[in-house]
């Protein structure tokens, strides 16, 4: 039998965090997925983000 090694006190805090703090949890989600996909992109997958990245980033510096 494997012993847990995460306090319910622990886990109960983390599953309450996440709850309170779901669009901060979406964010971290999407952003590992770019990292991941970027490290498995052909080259023209990153001239597609290349392109899409400077798109967002005009419409950040308008704001």
């Amino acid at each position: 039998m494997t012993e847990k090694k995460t306090s319910d006190s622990q886990l109960r805090a983390s599953k309450k965090w996440q709850e309170k703090n779901k669009e901060h949890m979406n964010y971290i989600r999407k952003r590992s997925g770019a990292k991941g996909y970027i490290k498995i992109a052909t080259a023209e997958d990153l001239d597609e983000l290349i392109q899409l990245i400077n798109e967002r980033k005009k419409v950040l510096n308008e704001e």
